[in-house]
């Protein structure tokens, strides 16, 4: 494999999963638990930001209680499971990883999603043996992505990160591939606005198609420093 050859590592929710519908469900239904008002979403995909905590502060004005984040926590989960369960891929999605694979090209798999959860739902989806590594989030404190990916990218055997391309839908996908020295492209089908997502520095794209093939080009290059 020559070290300019791209290695993909997709994101799974809101990327490689189109699951905004079942995200805006729970979210609201999380809301009406604390007799919050509901969200648009376009006013979702201005605010959103990880820590999510960090989103409710800008809803709410202050951080919630712990009492409170762990009632729309919980209740944000329960509804999620039951609006996801007939989420589909995102378009051209399942294509464009059975060609990158057939290609003989490398990618993987990092997401916030509990590990628990993610690895059953790739493997029903049918899309398991595209990738070399699935890795979820193990601790549930857990909520950026940066440390996360270093781990993934240490244990992907022969990847360079400078031939790394994060390809994401939220701005800590952007900022979690720059810590870990790899590129970034950001995805507009997900959980934050162009304008956004923008903010991060790196490309952004409206179709994962475009994602794939700005991968391509970005390998080798000097990875451009997303937002902390």
């Amino acid at each position: 494999m020559g070290k300019h050859v791209a290695h993909i590592v997709w994101d799974w929710n809101g990327t490689l999963l189109h699951d905004i519908d079942a995200v805006m469900t729970a979210t609201n239904a999380s809301f009406a638990e604390l007799g919050l008002e509901p969200l648009t979403l376009e006013r979702y995909r201005d605010l959103y930001c990880v820590p999510v905590p960090r989103f409710y502060e800008r809803l709410m004005g202050r951080l919630p209680t712990d009492e409170e984040w762990e009632v729309m926590d919980a209740a944000f989960h329960r509804h999620y499971r039951e609006a996801a369960r007939n989420a589909a891929l995102a378009a051209g999605a399942r294509e464009l990883l059975a060609d990158w694979h057939s290609a003989g090209l490398t990618q993987s798999l990092c997401s916030l999603a509990s590990h628990d959860h993610l690895v059953p739902l790739v493997r029903t989806h049918g899309i398991d043996g595209y990738f070399t590594r699935v890795d979820g989030r193990v601790d549930p404190k857990q909520h950026g992505k940066t440390g996360q990916m270093a781990r993934h990218l240490a244990a992907l055997e022969g990847v360079s990160p400078e031939r790394v391309v994060v390809i994401g839908d939220a701005v800590d996908d952007a900022s979690a591939a720059a810590a870990a020295g790899a590129h970034a492209v950001l995805y507009t089908g997900g959980s934050q606005s162009r304008a956004c997502l923008e903010a991060a520095g790196v490309p952004v794209v409206d179709t994962l198609a475009e994602a794939a093939e700005l991968a391509r080009e970005l390998a080798g290059r000097r990875p451009v420093s997303g937002l902390n």
